[in-house]
């Protein structure tokens, strides 16, 4: 698996913002947990899947 090229990540925050816009407040966890789920059956690891929520959780407090 490759990781994403940095200088692709602006436009990538950008398509994730107008998504989420477009979901609306009320759709905005549904959304994401949709996309979450999408992305770890493309990532095909269970292992790495895991290891993107725990970092994801780190530091939100």
């Amino acid at each position: 698996m490759s990781a994403m090229k940095f200088e692709d990540f602006e436009g990538a925050y950008e398509a994730l913002a107008m998504a989420i816009d477009a979901a609306g407040p009320e759709r905005e966890a549904l959304f994401l947990t949709r996309l979450v789920l999408l992305l770890g059956h493309e990532l095909g690891d269970v292992t790495g899947f895991r290891k993107a929520i725990k970092t994801a959780l780190e530091d939100l407090a």
